[in-house]
């Protein structure tokens, strides 16, 4: 079986470290040693390591499954509800330890960088955008109340799974997710 190219090699193991670790705790040495790569072969592939935060947001963004906001064969609510499940159901399988790169990197370095702040920014409008799609496609549907603005609540949705997010981490524990569901799912949403 052929071997993976260093680039790929190093990508995936730099959105672990970066997840894991965060973009400032997460050294280069690091994540050429996780990929087996040499050091060098490093900048071979990347002009620094905010590009490769680039690359591992885009990468990110790819592994969480947005594409699935827009599946129009599932019921609007159902794959919203099905969109955030897995999210939670992902940050829970790491033991509640891993929040949302995005979000990581949100509160982390995008006052210091430009370009993962463009990075961020651009993963968070596709997302918005996605979810706007699909809250729209329910309000047509009349599943979802037709007087919200869909981006608005968009926005305020993600807003509020990463503040869900911080809390499970602090409090080590799954249950926090329960009052986004319920808030969500059973009040917001309801037509």
């Amino acid at each position: 079986m052929a071997r993976r190219s260093m680039r790929e090699e190093i990508v995936e193991a730099a959105l672990a470290q970066f997840h894991e670790r965060g973009f400032n705790a997460a050294a280069v040495k690091d994540i050429t040693d996780r990929a087996g790569v040499p050091k060098g072969s490093f900048y071979n592939h990347f002009e620094s390591k905010e590009a490769l935060a680039i690359v591992a947001l885009e990468r990110y963004g790819v592994g969480r499954r947005l594409g699935d906001l827009a599946d129009s064969s599932v019921e609007p609510v159902a794959r919203i509800r099905k969109h955030f499940e897995f999210l939670r159901d992902e940050v829970v399988a790491f033991g509640i330890t891993r929040g949302c790169l995005l979000g990581n990197f949100g509160t982390e370095i995008v006052d210091h960088s430009e370009p993962i702040r463009g990075g961020v920014k651009a993963g968070l409008e596709a997302w918005t955008g996605l979810l706007a799609g699909a809250i729209a496609e329910g309000q047509e549907a009349g599943a979802i109340r037709s007087e919200l603005d869909a981006e608005q609540t968009a926005r305020y949705l993600l807003s509020a799974w990463e503040g869900t997010l911080i809390q499970a981490r602090a409090y080590k524990d799954a249950k926090v997710f329960d009052s986004f569901f319920e808030l969500t799912f059973a009040g917001l949403f309801t037509a």
